[in-house]
């Protein structure tokens, strides 16, 4: 490109493209074929304007870092992948590391233990803010395996004070101790995310909720926790405003006491409970305080009937920006079309479920609905087997109403099948051709309405 004209030279050697730059092939597509190559475009092409960085194990060396360091003053976000490590490399020279990091990722491996290279950039990480730690929980094969400790965490909170958001995200031997270490030095806390953590049961709850004040989200999506453990939590003196406990087969007892005393949930994600059944939903109608909730999902949560749903969404469903009542086969498009007209301020919908129902959704009716009464829409699914949709040939005009009325529309979601095509022809007709996605390859979720979604985001 650079050998066009010298406009075209200007362009490619403008270091301003060098702001976000991921070094993994698996994910960018970009490769570095030597280190000496990625030497040079440190020096020459990344300078002052890098902000962003992931590297992959086999660039993650010290005299990257140390060129990452010296070169590159404005590099704020940094992650660091050594999920397919099978060995270090030797960082017994390293005496520099980027300092003005505020965002950190590592993806950790299974068996390599890492003290050796956070031992070395332990004094130069006291100003992140946001800290992820990427397990192996989507490799985890079902034979067991022995478990290492692959990264001192009690070293490394006392290295990392001032963390705002922590991302514990799939590593198999994050307990509750781990967090009870977090909390006793990061007062500023404000997100906690443990997701997929299985040894994590809840008895650090206690003393994180009262020593980290500024606690607003906490995510414990199919960790293990003991409803006894919950329930000693002091709820009515917390912060907290943002709860998934989705998969955590809590005990209706223990979801009822909670959800009355949270004094101010704007988030709720509590899907895939056997406990969480009509006389929860009524517990936090009339004990609880709803007033503020702007996402529900309880998704797969078959104990809740169609009558409590259709009660609680007809009262609180204008204030509702998430909804998701996916994977419930009892709740087909004749609830939702009774409750659409409450959705005015919805911007996320989750519907349908992927088990062969009895009975057929009539989607033309159900996208007319959304189109007419979710104007401010701006992520649907739609996860009924294609089987079951029932659809005429003025379906492309319900499309069109949907497509013309609901501008926010960022993504919509189908299961494969005719009325996927049907529905990504007419998208692609009006050049609006990323909208239309498979369940295969695309899932939606409230996740986008947390407050700190942005900082959460990783890989």
């Amino acid at each position: 490109m650079a050998r066009v004209c010298k406009k075209w030279r200007m362009i490619a050697y403008d270091t301003r493209l060098w702001r976000d730059v991921s070094l993994r092939p698996e994910i960018s597509g970009l490769h570095v074929g030597s280190l000496e190559s990625l030497l040079g475009l440190i020096s020459i092409r990344f300078g002052p304007s890098l902000r962003y960085i992931e590297l992959p194990i086999e660039l993650i060396t010290h005299t990257v870092l140390h060129e990452l360091a010296n070169k590159c003053p404005n590099l704020t976000h940094m992650l660091l992948d050594f999920s397919t490590a099978m060995q270090l490399h030797d960082f017994s020279e390293m005496q520099a590391f980027p300092t003005k990091l505020r965002y950190m990722c590592i993806c950790l491996s299974e068996v390599i233990f890492m003290e050796g290279f956070m031992r070395k950039i332990y004094n130069f990480i006291n100003g992140l803010e946001i800290l992820h730690l990427i397990g192996t929980y989507e490799k985890v094969e079902e034979e067991e395996e022995e478990i290492y400790e692959v990264i001192n965490v009690h070293k490394l909170k006392s290295a990392t004070p001032n963390l705002r958001v922590i991302n514990l995200f799939g590593i198999n031997f994050v307990d509750d101790s781990h967090i009870e270490a977090f909390s006793s030095n990061c007062i500023q806390l404000e997100c906690l995310a443990v997701n997929f953590c299985a040894k994590v049961n809840g008895s650090s709850l206690k003393s994180l909720l009262q020593r980290s004040r500024r606690l607003r989200c906490l995510l414990m999506n199919q960790t293990n926790l003991i409803s006894e453990h919950v329930m000693q939590v002091e709820w009515e003196k917390t912060s907290l405003q943002e709860l998934d406990i989705t998969a955590t087969d809590l005990s209706t007892e223990c979801l009822i006491d909670m959800l009355t005393r949270i004094p101010n949930l704007r988030f709720l994600s509590a899907g895939q409970l056997n406990g969480f059944n009509d006389s929860v939903l009524k517990a936090f109608m009339e004990l609880g305080n709803p007033k503020n909730l702007i996402a529900l999902d309880v998704d797969s949560s078959d104990n809740l009937t169609d009558d409590a749903l259709h009660k609680f969404l007809s009262r609180y469903g204008h204030q509702l920006w998430g909804i998701a009542l996916s994977g419930m086969p009892h709740i087909t498009d004749q609830l939702w079309q009774s409750v659409l007209p409450v959705f005015n301020n919805a911007k996320i919908l989750v519907m349908g479920t992927q088990e062969r129902l009895g009975v057929n959704i009539h989607v033309d009716q159900l996208m007319d609905g959304i189109a007419n009464n979710c104007p401010n829409l701006q992520r649907l699914e739609l996860r009924w087997d294609p089987e079951n949709l029932r659809f005429s040939d003025k379906s492309q005009k319900a499309i069109d109403i949907l497509r013309v009325k609901c501008l926010k529309l960022r993504c919509l979601v189908l299961s494969d099948g005719r009325y996927y095509e049907t529905t990504k022809a007419n998208f692609e007709r009006a050049d609006r051709t990323t909208v239309v996605r498979t369940t295969t390859n695309c899932r939606v979720s409230n996740y986008y309405l947390l407050s700190n979604y942005r900082d959460l985001i990783f890989n």
